[in-house]
C-alpha cells in the first residue's frame, strides 16, 4: 500500500491524505475543513477504485471557487495514478 499526501489549493482543508493498494483508494484523510463532509467523502470512498473517483468528482465546484474538496482529492488521485504509472514502468516519479 502507498500512501500520498496532497497540498490543496483553493478549499479549506489544507491537506488531503489518502493510500492506494491495487487500484483502490483507502484511508482518506483530510486536514481542516467541515468534517461532516469530509468524513462522508471519506467513507463513501473507503475501497473505490480510484480511477472511478477521479470520474466521479473531477470538476465539482464548491460555492464558485472553481474546485471543492471533492475536486482536490480527484486531483490527488489522479496525479498518484500518473506516479503509481510511472513507477510501474520504473521512470522518475513524482513525490
Amino acid at each position: 500500500m502507498q500512501t500520498y499526501s496532497f497540498q490543496t489549493q483553493g478549499i479549506c482543508p489544507t491537506q488531503i491524505a489518502f493510500a492506494l493498494e491495487n487500484g483502490k483508494i483507502h484511508h482518506i484523510v483530510f486536514t481542516g475543513g467541515c468534517p461532516g463532509n469530509t468524513a462522508a467523502i471519506a467513507k463513501l470512498l473507503e475501497g473505490t477504485d480510484a480511477t472511478r473517483v477521479v470520474e466521479l468528482l473531477k470538476g465539482n465546484d464548491c460555492a464558485g471557487k472553481g474546485t471543492s474538496c471533492a475536486d482536490q482529492l480527484a486531483i490527488a488521485v489522479e496525479q498518484a495514478l500518473i506516479c503509481e504509472a510511472a513507477k510501474a514502468r520504473r521512470t522518475a516519479c513524482c513525490k
